[in-house]
């Protein structure tokens, strides 16, 4: 056998092995620092998400021992039925536009909510939300008796 062609194959071989373990582990390192990088990021994201959704969703616990007791029956978290004039159907039509809280309807102007109700077609044209964003805010705020004594004096939601 020839050794001429046996060193530069050993030698080659050699390198190639300590090449590859060179490469994994630095890139290992390397590898390691764009996971943190990356952990890093999610964690900063979902902080910012966090703080911006408490900001935005400044809540006030809701307490159905409360409702239910005012009401008199059991009364849902964000049940917009609780309001005055909306029924099952009016109630999917402001789902629908994304308005699924008392909190949300009590931040839409009663043109909005008669814009939702003309969307939903003529049936609805003849419901008056004049007043459904002051009940639903009252809902919002846990202010059931006096929500309860208002809807008494209404009829219809008028």
């Amino acid at each position: 056998m020839n050794w001429c062609i046996l060193i530069p194959l050993l030698v080659g071989f050699i390198c190639a092995i300590l090449g590859y373990l060179l490469g994994k582990y630095l890139g290992k390192e390397e590898n390691e620092k764009i996971d943190v990088d990356v952990w890093k990021n999610k964690v900063a994201k979902l902080e910012s998400d966090l703080k911006a959704c408490k900001e935005r969703h400044d809540l006030i616990p809701f307490n159905a021992s409360e409702a239910k007791a005012i009401f008199g029956r059991k009364i849902r978290e964000n049940d917009l039925t609780v309001i005055e004039g909306i029924g099952p159907k009016i109630e999917e039509l402001f789902n629908n536009q994304g308005v699924k809280t008392w909190k949300e309807l009590s931040e839409m102007s009663v043109q909005k909510c008669q814009q939702v109700l003309d969307d939903g077609g003529e049936r609805f044209k003849i419901h008056n939300p004049g007043t459904w964003p002051e009940q639903a805010k009252m809902a919002y705020e846990g202010n059931w008796k006096e929500l309860l004594e208002w809807q008494d004096e209404l009829k219809g939601g008028k």
